[in-house]
């Protein structure tokens, strides 16, 4: 059984780890705010600067032109504020996966050394008892690290495909100026 010591301990470190991941989601949304501060100040910035241009236009060719001039751009300008907002979130979402990890891991032991300890202490006879919660706890230890591997390599292939998109949609904004 967990000592007093151990139970305040255990609480402290589950208290740090809620606040660290509370900070790191806060500047999650401090860089997504950022991000989007920047966005806002360049959109409205090339909107004044669009009308401007729009307003000394001579004629109706040369008013197609510009417009047309205005789009090409475009895809160029969501592909990178689409990598940005993907980068943060998943910086964020890398800070909380290696905490619950680690916390998952810890939790693991603890339960571990609670079964062993039981093990231990349980009365003559109970061996084939003790050895069935044994293989279940081994079990449910590697079923845990497979849904996590999976979750790991889905991640790896979202991130994949995110780059390959970006790559592919760039050049073919750059084709068409």
């Amino acid at each position: 059984m967990m000592t007093p010591e151990q139970i305040v301990a255990s609480h402290k470190a589950n208290v740090e780890t809620l606040f660290g991941l509370t900070a790191k989601a806060f500047e999650g949304v401090e860089k997504m705010v950022e991000l989007n501060m920047s966005v806002a100040k360049t959109a409205l910035d090339e909107s004044a600067n669009n009308t401007q241009a729009a307003l000394s236009v001579k004629d109706a060719q040369e008013l197609l032109a510009m417009q047309a001039n205005l789009f090409q751009p475009l895809a160029e300008k969501t592909a990178a504020y689409s990598r940005h907002l993907y980068d943060i979130a998943a910086g964020t979402n890398g800070e909380f996966t290696k905490a619950l990890e680690s916390q998952a891991a810890l939790a693991q032991k603890q339960f571990a050394n609670l079964v062993d300890s039981a093990a231990q202490n349980a009365p003559a006879g109970s061996e084939q008892a003790v050895a069935m919660m044994k293989g279940a706890v081994s079990a449910a230890t590697n079923a845990f690290e497979s849904v996590q591997k999976a979750v790991k390599q889905a991640t790896e292939m979202a991130e994949s495909n995110m780059a390959s998109v970006s790559q592919s949609v760039a050049p073919k904004a750059t084709k068409k100026k």
